[in-house]
């Protein structure tokens, strides 16, 4: 430990496992004055009672902070703008969440005079990395107390024992050991059983989602609106962002859509096998996508698929408040002008189907698309545009069939380019 006297920490305190049994620890280890600080993500239930529990496991005070709608459009929308989806599945629901509660912890630290802040982050994990660069980049004189890489504890069984030697109220058993992380974009999964990859997830470890085998017998059709690439309606009615989203989440949820099983590379380099429940965002991604189809141009879209890779890549790694993030988020911006309409989805036992698209800026018109006769476009002209797009593939056919010269710097009789 630091030499440096701490007298006051601010923990980022969820009411979870890890975080009620750091209370007592920081005050035994460090001898501190210990305020608890939680973002409201939209984890709803998992608030109830949370100023309690943490004035009894030993905090002087609990400040709650409604972070929901900055939540979705500084972080969720951005990020869905661009594309991001870490490693084709993950849609980032956890990483987003960080950079936000970071920030507001290291606030809420020099509001209240505080000379270190805390969080519960394991020493395997990537969520350590996130709150860390987040604090690095906006007050790098702030100490961070990461307990897991300090205490003897190395389970979360030895943190229920923990727990229950020192009186802390937890609602973890050694039956039911599930890590969870809620916000209002998704819930996410890991610990227990899951680290058998081959382990198929019991169903009832679900939390927003219904059994796609349970869900209704009928399809669902639902029309979300977007303005530049921002989600303002549903269904023809415009709501502000949490109504908008908690809207989605109901629709996807209760058709069992937005599942997601997989095994990722963590930050630090190991695997780890996580499930999430992302009804909304499963959604919403999917409408965006549809409309991006019709309003960008083909260079645009293909450049914008190929900075989503990094985009998420930055976001996974904790790499919010950086130079990068924002020059890419200048790029997107651009790109989302016109990326204005709506999008009709086909919600079915576990499917998203596009049911429509439209927008006033759509590039797509039928008149050129169309096979018939037309005026724009002279099916004629395409012989040409094939002789040139090809010339690479026909030099290097004319090489091989000449045999011959095969080096660098073979020369290709070309006289048998000229036409017939």
């Amino acid at each position: 430990m630091s030499e440096q006297k701490i007298n006051k920490v601010v923990l980022a305190y969820s009411g979870g496992l890890d975080t009620s049994v750091i209370v007592p620890w920081l005050k035994e280890n460090y001898g501190c004055e210990v305020i608890c600080y939680t973002a409201d993500l939209g984890q709803e239930e998992e608030l109830e009672g949370l100023e309690e529990k943490a004035l009894k496991t030993g905090a002087s005070k609990l400040i709650v902070e409604d972070l929901r709608e900055e939540f979705l459009t500084g972080f969720v929308f951005p990020t869905m703008q661009s594309g991001a989806v870490y490693e084709r599945m993950y849609l980032l629901g956890t990483s987003m969440a960080r950079p936000l509660i970071a920030r507001r912890l290291v606030k809420v630290a020099e509001a209240e005079g505080a000379e270190a802040i805390s969080h519960g982050c394991t020493g395997k994990g990537n969520d350590q990395v996130r709150f860390e660069l987040t604090a690095m980049a906006l007050n790098p004189k702030l100490k961070v107390i990461a307990p897991w890489r300090e205490w003897d504890i190395r389970s979360r069984e030895d943190a229920i024992a923990y727990a229950k030697a020192h009186n802390v109220p937890i609602t973890q058993t050694l039956k039911s050991i599930y890590s969870r992380d809620r916000n209002l974009f998704h819930m996410s999964h890991e610990g227990g059983p899951l680290e058998d990859p081959w382990f198929e997830p019991e169903e009832d470890m679900f939390i927003l989602t219904t059994s796609p085998m349970a869900a209704p017998d009928e399809p669902e059709y639902i029309e979300i609106g977007f303005e530049q690439g921002v989600p303002v309606s549903v269904n023809g009615e415009k709501l502000p962002p949490v109504e908008l989203f908690d809207a989605l989440n109901k629709a996807g949820g209760r058709h069992g859509i937005g599942r997601v099983d997989m095994v990722e590379n963590r930050l630090v380099g190991m695997k780890s096998r996580g499930v999430y429940e992302t009804p909304g965002g499963t959604l919403l991604r999917t409408a965006h996508q549809a409309l991006e189809s019709i309003c960008l141009d083909k260079y645009t879209m293909h450049f914008k698929d190929f900075i989503a890779v990094k985009y998420a890549e930055l976001v996974y790694n904790g790499q919010w408040y950086t130079q990068l993030r924002e020059a890419l988020d200048g790029f997107v911006q651009v790109t989302q002008r016109t990326v204005t309409g709506v999008v009709r989805l086909k919600l079915y036992k576990g499917n998203v189907i596009i049911a429509g698209r439209k927008s006033p800026f759509s590039l797509y018109r039928e008149d050129y698309a169309s096979f018939g006769q037309m005026d724009i476009y002279d099916q004629t002209d395409a012989e040409g545009f094939i002789h040139l797009f090809g010339l690479p593939l026909k030099v290097q056919a004319l090489l091989a069939l000449e045999g011959g010269e095969t080096g660098a710097y073979a020369q290709p009789d070309y006289a048998a380019f000229k036409r017939d």
